[in-house]
């Protein structure tokens, strides 16, 4: 068992002695600072009681409880632990505590998003966007900042997507698609009955739809051509915040970025080249 562990189990500790645990897992970060005088006064004991805590581990001393103390803080920065994606800190954690659970949320929803990540799929939705004249981005509070975020990195090669849901006009950018156009659909539940409607309406006219969800059986869901589903692990209102959800939309969003921007990577790096020139031009004036 490590010693983070045996910490905060406590198995056979004093009172004494789990307030000197309690304190050191809330301060992990501070404490390989502290000499044995200063953990003492901050837990309101002593230097025998923090001597018997470390032999109690298995440690000759304080020095050595240190010293093992950082090689395990410094390794546990490098593992992945699994997060609570609805509650993923607690109102104990420091924020050194909080910074490692919010990493590793991250690296856990990635990997998870990309299990899920089908090439034919990918490739599919590369081509949909390739050939559509113009690309209608549907989506509501933080969906839509991800779809903003997409919109701006499509203007550095030349494309200009649309925010559908801008100034409230949802329902008539969705009556301007074409067949030659297509919508994609950031809907992390897949229960909004205003897109139902809209969707009803692209699939009888026959136009392109994608749909980034969590909920592939949902009834928009199944009224859009091509899925592309993220881990579903969020509650839909008790959490503290949306951010498994909009990290997995953030990451399957640069991918097909990532993919177009490479079908023609040569060309778009030559234009990046002649664009940057011209604005060095610019500033010189």
């Amino acid at each position: 068992m490590n010693l983070l562990k045996k910490l905060e189990e406590k198995q056979g500790f004093t009172d004494t002695e789990i307030r000197i645990a309690d304190y050191i897992l809330i301060n992990q970060e501070d404490v390989p600072n502290m000499f044995i005088q200063e953990l003492a006064e901050n837990t309101f004991t002593s230097h025998s009681a923090i001597i018997r805590l470390s032999q109690k581990l298995g440690y000759s001393g304080y020095r050595n409880f240190k010293v093992a103390l950082i090689h395990e803080i410094q390794s546990n920065k490098h593992a992945v632990a699994h997060v609570d994606p609805n509650f993923p800190f607690l109102p104990t954690d420091s924020s050194i505590n909080i910074a490692k659970k919010m990493a590793d949320l991250t690296i856990e929803t990635i990997r998870k998003t990309l299990v899920k990540l089908d090439q034919n799929q990918l490739n599919k939705a590369v081509e949909m966007m390739r050939n559509a004249n113009k690309i209608y981005l549907f989506g509501n509070g933080d969906s839509q900042i991800r779809a903003r975020s997409f919109q701006n990195k499509f203007i550095k090669i030349n494309k200009h997507l649309i925010i559908a849901d801008e100034y409230g006009e949802a329902t008539w950018n969705a009556l301007s698609l074409g067949k030659t156009d297509c919508a994609i659909f950031i809907s992390y539940a897949g229960s909004s009955y205003f897109y139902l409607n809209i969707l009803k309406y692209l699939a009888s006219m026959k136009i392109p739809t994608i749909i980034l969800t969590g909920n592939s059986e949902s009834s928009i869901s199944k009224l859009c051509e091509l899925i592309i589903e993220v881990p579903y692990d969020e509650y839909d209102f008790f959490k503290v915040g949306t951010f498994s959800s909009q990290i997995s939309f953030e990451y399957i969003l640069d991918t097909l970025f990532s993919i177009i921007y490479a079908k023609e990577y040569t060309k778009n790096l030559l234009d990046l080249k002649k664009k940057e020139e011209a604005i060095r031009k610019w500033e010189l004036h």
